[in-house]
């Protein structure tokens, strides 16, 4: 039982990430009808966001500290970052340690942009080309975008920790009344499920409660009608493909604890996304965040040791196996809308 629950909630993180990224996926399938290969990228950018604002909050400057000496008896110089030194030590030590969910706020406005000029610049001159022409040009950009992120990076991941009183595990055995340490999980991890769990509830709240939302809704299911009512439904797509970016971005800022940030992590988790947005049909918002979830949780049971040995080679291919069985089975995915993908 305890192996059951904790690949369960391994599968729940990682089922966390694949779920707000194909949400993201989904937003611009849905609404602009556009195969966009470089969402992945999107969610690069956004644990970047969380390296760049770690860096520019340890930013310091060097004193000397005449009452402390090095090994060779020279006065001792001190790196101060200049947080500590405007805020004083505590309160700019805390404002360093809280960098990565300080860039949430730092990041929304970096994502808006980049997915603005993302869908204006480019991805617009591509609405009714074929998909396959959709692929190639936004698999390029993914590329470019990597490539700069590289340059400016390295190559090599960023350790990027979360803040110190996250850093521990929880004992979530004795919480539900098993032995103690058996089922020992980080703090983080939870964390980054609610916030996907809020970042998703979210988005469903702002698409079928408020007036935009509807708009937008209306506009998937019948384009050409709502622009004959005289509601520019273009702009409110833009602003979804503005919302999209922000979404990957924000999953990618809280997941850079839990896998530090690294020039190819957008394509490690693309591929895998797409297929969790087929997986769920194509166009479902719902169907989208159900296969996240339920892809990471059997992805999880497969990467048990006893299954691998059984089966070895079964956690890097059970994803696909399941997209096979669905997709024969059920070709517009567990919630896609009727005609998608079926012939």
């Amino acid at each position: 039982m305890d192996a059951i629950l904790l690949q369960i909630l391994n599968g729940l993180d990682k089922g966390s990430a694949y779920a707000l990224i194909a949400l993201g996926l989904t937003l611009i399938f849905g609404t602009l009808g556009v195969v966009n290969f470089a969402h992945g990228a999107l969610f690069m950018i956004g644990a970047f966001c969380a390296v760049t604002l770690n860096r520019l909050l340890s930013v310091s400057f060097t004193t000397i500290d005449d009452t402390r000496t090095d090994f060779l008896g020279n006065p001792l110089k001190v790196e101060t970052p200049y947080v500590e030194s405007w805020f004083g030590p505590e309160m700019g030590g805390a404002i360093i340690d809280w960098s990565v969910p300080l860039a949430i706020l730092f990041s929304i406005p970096i994502m808006a942009l980049v997915g603005l000029f993302m869908e204006r610049g480019l991805i617009k001159y591509f609405y009714k080309r074929p998909h396959a022409d959709q692929i190639l040009v936004t698999f390029g950009l993914a590329i470019v975008l990597q490539e700069i992120i590289k340059y400016f990076y390295g190559a090599n991941p960023i350790p990027t920790p979360a803040p110190e009183v996250f850093a521990g595990s929880f004992d979530f055995g004795a919480m539900i009344g098993m032995d103690p340490n058996v089922i020992i999980y980080p703090y983080w991890r939870i964390v980054y499920f609610l916030f996907a769990t809020v970042i998703i509830g979210g988005v469903f709240a702002f698409l079928q409660f408020t007036t935009f939302g509807m708009v937008v809704r209306a506009g998937m299911a019948d384009r050409q009608t709502v622009g004959l009512l005289g509601i520019d439904i273009d702009r409110r797509f833009t602003i979804m493909f503005a919302l999209a970016a922000i979404v990957a971005g924000l999953a990618g800022v809280m997941y850079a604890p839990i896998n530090s940030p690294n020039y190819h992590m957008g394509m490690d988790f693309l591929v895998l996304s797409f297929v969790v947005v087929v997986v769920g049909g194509m166009g479902s918002l719902p169907g989208a965040v159900a296969a996240g979830f339920l892809l990471g949780i059997l992805e999880s049971f497969a990467s048990m040791a006893q299954v691998v040995a059984l089966l070895p080679g079964i956690n890097q291919i059970i994803i696909y196996l399941v997209a096979i069985v669905i997709l024969l089975t059920r070709p517009r995915g567990l919630l896609g809308r009727k005609g998608v993908m079926e012939s």
